[in-house]
């Protein structure tokens, strides 16, 4: 194991790669050697790594601080038991927030692939924050993962710039994504409907998602400018599907900072047109304004009847994130095609449309939303009024819920 506390120190702020991309050994050293260096402060993306939440609380260590965008993955379990602090934040914002020290950046953590003849690694499926955060950064740690792949679209670092490496060879982490279900593909075909051939998508990750992707088949010189990209947009790159011709800029490459997906998906990244960037270039304002085509189709936990979003709270715990999801809905909404709200229209029982926000917050505003699509239908909201927006709502709620939000729109009105 590598001794961390010749690169870190005590008061230090430490920041890793998230999703497939965290250097797991990197991170799991950190946790056990925390105490000993010193309190810590970590900013993290997305973690399936079991080894921080396997036996909350005691798997955080007293000395190490969590901060995040979100609670995503591992790190909602995290926010259930009060260890979880979040910054609330655009994820166009990440790489000003680094640039000013408003983020941990003393030391980075990081996966790379192995190095070329030149000894130049590629930050392989996790370019994203990384990319941008490591140019502020005093000390980089690096894990060499013979498996990492050699990705397109950003420049590598030599090996030079690590103060230390540790080389593995193990596969990378999977996303544990459960299969689209019979609701799934009802909202995702309602979706589909919304899309025209030669649009630029933005889609997150998810069953939803992919059941979007899956019932995308028919249409034809598809874009995509995204986050992330899954087994699904290779999926329509692969049938001719996803051609990118159309694309304002960057024509015929997919577009994306990092790949959340299958080994398979991992495997074969090098041989598909697709460029990983920074979150500076694929979040950027300046550059999604210049696509006309834009559509994003962003997951939700709930929807009021005003329209208002909420993609971060359940029950006082952060289970999702702010993220992109406004940097491209505002995008699409403003100078794009459409901006795409999708979710089912019941949780456990609960109607995910309501009279008011029950996390009480919101994500995204009324006006940076076009359409709520639902297993009943879409509504679409631009250009309507206060009350036929959440009578529009209200028709695609599920039916055992809409009599009771008709009762409130009443008592609103």
């Amino acid at each position: 194991m590598i001794d961390l506390s010749k690169y870190v120190s005590a008061g230090d702020g430490v920041w890793w790669g998230q999703g497939g991309a965290e250097p797991e050994p990197l991170v799991n050293a950190l946790l056990e050697q925390v105490d000993d260096i010193g309190p810590i402060r970590a900013f993290c993306g997305l973690t399936w790594n079991d080894r921080l939440s396997s036996d909350l609380p005691d798997s955080v260590p007293d000395g190490l601080t969590v901060l995040s965008y979100g609670g995503l993955g591992e790190l909602r379990r995290l926010s259930r038991h009060g260890l979880l602090d979040v910054v609330p934040c655009h994820y166009s914002a990440l790489p000003r927030m680094f640039e000013r020290g408003l983020l941990p950046c003393d030391v980075g953590l990081l996966q790379v692939s192995a190095p070329d003849a030149d000894g130049v690694v590629s930050l392989g499926i996790g370019v994203e924050y990384v990319a941008d955060a490591l140019k502020y950064t005093r000390t980089l740690v690096a894990e060499v993962n013979q498996r990492m792949p050699r990705t397109k679209g950003s420049p590598g670092l030599p090996l030079s710039a690590f103060a230390a490496v540790v080389e593995t060879d193990r596969p990378l982490r999977e996303a544990p994504i459960r299969e689209p279900d019979a609701v799934d593909r009802a909202v995702a075909e309602n979706v589909a409907g919304l899309i025209e051939d030669g649009d630029t998508l933005q889609l997150g990750v998810g069953s939803l998602p992919n059941a979007v992707l899956e019932s995308l088949t028919g249409h034809t010189d598809l874009g995509f400018h995204t986050g992330m990209v899954t087994d699904g947009v290779v999926a329509l790159v692969e049938k001719g599907v996803a051609t990118g011709a159309r694309k304002e800029i960057d024509p015929g490459v997919v577009v994306t900072g990092a790949a959340l997906g299958s080994t398979q998906l991992y495997d074969r990244l090098p041989d598909y047109p697709i460029e990983f960037r920074p979150a500076s270039y694929t979040h950027a304002p300046a550059v999604l304004s210049q696509l006309g085509s834009l559509v994003s189709i962003n997951s939700a936990i709930e929807v009021d009847l005003l329209g208002q979003v909420g993609a971060e709270l359940r029950r006082g715990v952060h289970i999702g994130a702010v993220g992109g999801q406004v940097d491209f809905s505002r995008a699409a909404s403003l100078t794009g095609a459409r901006s795409v709200i999708a979710l089912r229209s019941e949780i456990g029982g609960e109607s995910t449309i309501n009279a008011r926000l029950r996390g009480g917050v919101v994500t995204t505003a009324r006006v940076d939303v076009d359409a709520v699509v639902t297993e009943y239908g879409v509504a679409l909201l631009t250009g309507c009024t206060v009350a036929e927006r959440a009578r529009r709502l209200i028709a695609v709620a599920a039916p055992a819920h809409r009599e009771a939000l008709m009762r409130t729109l009443v008592e609103l009105s």
